[in-house]
């Protein structure tokens, strides 16, 4: 899925995935009242993304790479400490649908399209219900009705502190989002092995 994503409290239509980097990025602009160099670009590190990069910095905003996880690198959008105005890249379908989820609970756009690597994917899609192979879905379109989000760290990143072991057991930290009310909570979970089931100490 190719996605665009940008944070709350922005006009209708401000960025468009068909729009060229640079385009976006003035349009951006525009629109938070700054200039192009003041925003922070986010996406992942990955080869394909290179002519993209290369254009978000002609323009001259500058780029957070990420190692992994653009559902991360979506929400951030939407946190003002994370720092980042714009989120611009592909990755998996699945992905998207998860940072749609998230983005419904605490504000944003987030738009994606789906991209196939061949004839056997666009005939599954058709075969799943896509009619048009190149809609240009919005979030509330990925994720629709009343929607919670919730995940947990495996490994620290930009969002969540991954597992942690202790003597006996280990702690975890999530956080929870609900679409209806906007809440967002974080959970640290302390969990004791010795009063777990065997099978979940395996």
């Amino acid at each position: 899925m190719d996605k665009l994503a940008i944070g709350p409290g922005l006009p209708e239509g401000v960025v468009h995935l068909d729009a060229s980097p640079a385009e976006n990025l003035r349009e951006l602009a525009r629109a938070k009242k700054c200039d192009i160099g003041d925003l922070m670009v986010c996406t992942l590190d990955r080869d394909r993304h290179a002519e993209m990069i290369k254009a978000c910095r002609a323009a001259g905003a500058r780029i957070t790479l990420l190692g992994d996880g653009d559902v991360s690198g979506v929400i951030a959008v939407s946190q003002p400490e994370a720092g980042i105005d714009i989120y611009m890249g592909s990755g998996g379908a699945p992905e998207g649908v998860l940072a749609a989820a998230a983005l419904r609970c605490i504000g944003g756009q987030m738009f994606g399209r789906l991209m196939f690597e061949d004839e056997e994917q666009a005939k599954r899609a058709l075969e799943m219900g896509v009619s048009d192979p190149a809609k240009i879905y919005r979030g509330d379109e990925m994720a629709r009705g009343n929607v919670m989000f919730a995940a947990t760290g495996v490994t620290t990143g930009a969002m969540l502190r991954g597992v942690r072991r202790t003597p006996g057991g280990a702690v975890t930290h999530s956080i929870v989002m609900r679409s209806k009310s906007g809440t967002v909570r974080y959970v640290e979970g302390l969990h004791n092995f010795a009063r777990k089931p065997a099978a979940f100490i395996a």
